[in-house]
């Protein structure tokens, strides 16, 4: 029974990007990752997002894959980390055989320790 804790626990977070290694491509023209915004709410109820994200809600996804580079690899990220947007998102890129990871911090972590964000327009 605790090996098959261990190996759930190993592919749940295997599921996951940490923030450091986000922030530590952000910017970058060479960065292997494109962050995604995927929560479903206009730019004025969002108000802000990760700083260099690009905004494709999770109910619109599948209909933009071919807007996205299979070459790179992509970090979705929800409101909070208890959110469902995100885990829909990752599951439709993997399934579409995209590379991606959900963002272990989710928006909330990002901000909650004055990470880089952006005012939306």
């Amino acid at each position: 029974m605790q090996t098959k804790k261990i190996e759930l626990l190993e592919t749940y977070l295997s599921l996951y990007i940490d923030h450091a290694t986000v922030l530590d491509n952000t910017g970058k023209e060479d960065s292997p990752y494109v962050v995604l915004d995927v929560r479903n709410a206009p730019a004025h109820i969002k108000k802000d997002q990760i700083k260099g994200a690009k905004a494709i809600p999770a109910r619109d996804l599948t209909n933009h894959l071919d807007e996205l580079d299979k070459s790179k690899t992509y970090v979705v990220y929800d409101w909070t980390a208890g959110t469902t947007l995100g885990k829909t998102a990752l599951l439709i890129l993997l399934s579409n055989d995209f590379k991606a990871y959900e963002l272990g911090c989710a928006l909330e972590g990002w901000k909650g320790m004055n990470l880089p964000i952006e005012t939306i327009e």
